[in-house]
């Protein structure tokens, strides 16, 4: 187990949780190639991975935000999509995109069953704009001994039926910021999006989690994110920064409102510009986005492949 001092505070004003996780300061900053410490090790030179060569491979992270232990009562992962440096989730292939699938749904599994997990959350963080330490593709997995506030106000029980659901056979019937609709898998650019080309990606019919997929649901999922992903790589002809968030359901029986979906947050507003989380955002809450959603849906439309 990692050592250093990890903490749970309580912030009281806000009513939520803050990790403090001091020893993540001396985490690996943007080694060179030769020493990345997610390739495959090789002789003479050890990675964190203890093979020669591989599909996908997960570990705990050796600078995590959580332990087991408490105070902090959590764990964090490590889910490295490939043996190849170079590349990202856009360019994975079909073979590897499937183990991707599988290896998402087993953790999920065997972490929301853990004593004291009470959220599950598979994310991605990509390119140096977003703070990746890491170049070489990978993801991560949060298994938190709370449920997180995002997640907490998504899943917060109310009357009627599903608000996704209804949100999804709402785009569906407009169309107008519908990107990809197909294999029981919906893309659109919701209306309220607070990223100038913030996607969310749904399975169309009501299934709390990855788990609750068949794989060629699973499969149909993970396709439909990674032409979103190439899509942001077209739409500035750069490697477009983001963040992944895949949405599932807490331990315990599901909630009504626990509909699986995964959202994009590209940081890149137009060429060359970043979003800044600025006064607004970060003091008071309140995104600012400065494009219409119809409009962005149309310039990812254009790029589609």
């Amino acid at each position: 187990m990692p050592t250093g001092v990890y903490q749970r505070l309580w912030n009281p004003l806000r009513r939520e949780w803050v990790l403090v996780a001091a020893s993540r300061q001396a985490r690996t900053f943007l080694p060179e190639r030769v020493d990345c410490p997610l390739c495959p090790s090789r002789p003479g030179h050890a990675t964190e991975i203890p093979a020669s060569g591989f599909e996908a491979a997960v570990f705990e992270n050796r600078f995590p935000a959580m332990v087991p232990a408490r105070p902090a009562g959590g764990s964090c992962e490590v889910v490295v999509y490939t043996d190849e440096h170079e590349g990202s989730f856009a360019t994975l292939s079909a073979s590897r995109l499937t183990r991707l699938a599988e290896v998402w749904t087993d953790r999920y599994r065997e972490l929301i069953g853990r004593r004291g997990v009470r959220y599950v959350f598979i994310f991605e963080n990509r390119g140096e704009q977003v703070g990746v330490t890491l170049h070489h593709p990978h993801g991560q997995i949060y298994a938190y001994p709370f449920t997180p506030p995002v997640a907490a106000t998504e899943l917060r029980r109310r009357s009627g039926g599903c608000l996704l659901c209804q949100q999804i056979d709402d785009e569906r019937k407009g169309r107008r910021r519908v990107l990809i609709d197909e294999g029981g898998v919906v893309a659109y650019v919701p209306g309220y999006a607070r990223w100038a080309y913030e996607v969310h990606v749904a399975s169309q019919a009501h299934r709390p989690a990855l788990t609750a997929l068949t794989p060629s649901a699973r499969q149909a999922l993970l396709a439909t994110m990674q032409r979103i992903a190439r899509a942001y790589d077209r739409l500035f002809d750069v490697p477009m920064p983001y963040m992944m968030a895949m949405h599932q359901a807490a331990a315990g029986q599901p909630a009504p409102q626990a509909h699986l979906h995964v959202e994009f947050y590209p940081i890149l507003r137009d060429r060359g510009k970043l979003k800044y989380l600025a006064g607004s955002e970060s003091g008071a809450g309140v995104f600012i986005n400065d494009t219409l959603a119809e409009e962005s849906a149309d310039r990812l439309r254009a790029v589609l492949a």
